[in-house]
């Protein structure tokens, strides 16, 4: 079935579709965020260094176990399956959809290529521009090939990172670590340091990012699946589906991500760092489906929909908020401005990035309240059909 061939939802089905992809949006950039703020308040922002309290060393322990490598695959399932959607808009505006979609992802990478330049150098938006090519070639595929792929690129990279732990724990110590001395003198000086560091980490993480691409793609294409099958447009219809799949994922990826946390923040030795990562990249999507799952039943229930109210205006303008965030971390750790890089407590840094969520969340309900966009959307927008809306 092509993307061409799925029925339109009727306008209240549509209205609910919007809405919990909204919601899951909105909901994710919670865990983005404080994922995010451990490479941009610095060395010491992950519960480790000589003066983390044991506060600051549960709470890094708990963001890794319960949040890291859960959230971008979410935020990855949406772009996936919003592909889907803007294919349908195309249609009905009887625009070229490749045009389209090839505008949108050069408008993603040059921002992106700002974003990790000027403040975040772990910017995402860049590889999900490049794998937003495979994506569109892989737009008519049928659903359950494209999720057989995904599973197989999900084991496949976790089966490498589990040769490459084996090997680390065959050697004879851990590997050395540089100090962190220069890091934390350049991002507290003037904005030029803080641009230099930037371009220095930037080239550090882009192994990475090549890295876990696999990861990232696979939820691309599950989200391009289930957009085909248009599950979210009447997600109330799948609760016995969805109340499976948290009897199923919620165990698995407690139990992947505990582990995942023991290798990482202890009490494992740092050795065993990519085997815990191999057992993330493999169980890390059960969580993420929990989560998923478990948000879109409360989304259903007369309670729920108040939260779903509050989360999906910031879900409608997650591009401006994502770039935001790094904004005002970037004014908060860096010489840009209060240069408290390497000061903060892990404690303290994630009880602020809660203040800032809450903060984005009362924004977005005015500011979608009054306009249809968001700056950053709009500017994608008006680049993607080539008119200002």
């Amino acid at each position: 079935m092509s993307a061409t061939e799925t029925t339109t939802p009727a306008a209240p089905a549509t209205s609910r579709r919007i809405r919990d992809v909204d919601a899951l949006r909105g909901f994710a950039l919670l865990g983005i965020l404080l994922v995010n703020v451990e490479v941009m308040a610095g060395p010491y922002s992950a519960g480790e260094g000589p003066s983390a309290s044991a506060a600051d060393q549960v709470a890094a322990w708990l963001v890794t176990a319960l949040v890291s490598g859960k959230f971008y695959l979410l935020f990855s399932f949406l772009f996936g399956y919003s592909f889907t959607l803007q294919a349908r808009a195309a249609e009905r505006d009887g625009a070229g959809f490749a045009s389209r979609h090839l505008r949108r992802l050069l408008c993603l990478f040059l921002l992106g290529i700002a974003h990790a330049v000027v403040l975040f150098p772990g910017d995402i938006l860049m590889t999900y521009a490049v794998l937003g090519l495979v994506l569109f070639a892989a737009r008519n595929a049928a659903p359950r090939t494209v999720v057989r792929a995904a599973i197989w690129l999900v084991v496949a990279l976790s089966v490498l990172l589990l040769g490459q732990g084996l090997l680390a724990l065959a050697a004879s110590g851990p590997a050395g670590v540089a100090g962190p001395e220069e890091s934390v003198a350049a991002y507290r000086g003037d904005p030029v340091s803080v641009l230099h560091a930037n371009l220095r980490q930037w080239r550090e993480l882009l192994g990475g990012d090549l890295l876990y691409a696999p990861h990232l793609l696979a939820a691309f294409l599950v989200g391009l699946a289930a957009g085909r099958r248009g599950v979210l447009a009447e997600s109330h219809r799948y609760r016995p589906q969805l109340l499976r799949l948290i009897g199923y994922g919620l165990p698995v990826g407690l139990a992947g991500s505990v582990f995942s946390a023991m290798c990482g923040k202890g009490p494992l030795e740092p050795r065993w760092s990519d085997v815990g990562m191999a057992v993330e990249v493999l169980t890390a999507p059960a969580l993420t489906v929990a989560y998923a799952c478990g948000l879109l039943l409360l989304l259903s229930t007369r309670h729920g929909r108040g939260i779903g109210n509050l989360l999906a205006p910031a879900g409608r303008m997650a591009l401006t908020n994502y770039l935001t965030q790094s904004l005002v971390m970037a004014l908060v750790f860096t010489g840009y401005g209060l240069a408290l890089y390497g000061r903060a407590g892990t404690a303290t840094v994630l009880a602020g990035c809660c203040v800032l969520y809450a903060a984005q969340l009362m924004l977005s309900s005015r500011l979608m309240g009054r306009v249809r966009y968001g700056p950053v959307e709009r500017l994608l927008h008006t680049v993607t059909r080539g008119r200002r809306p």
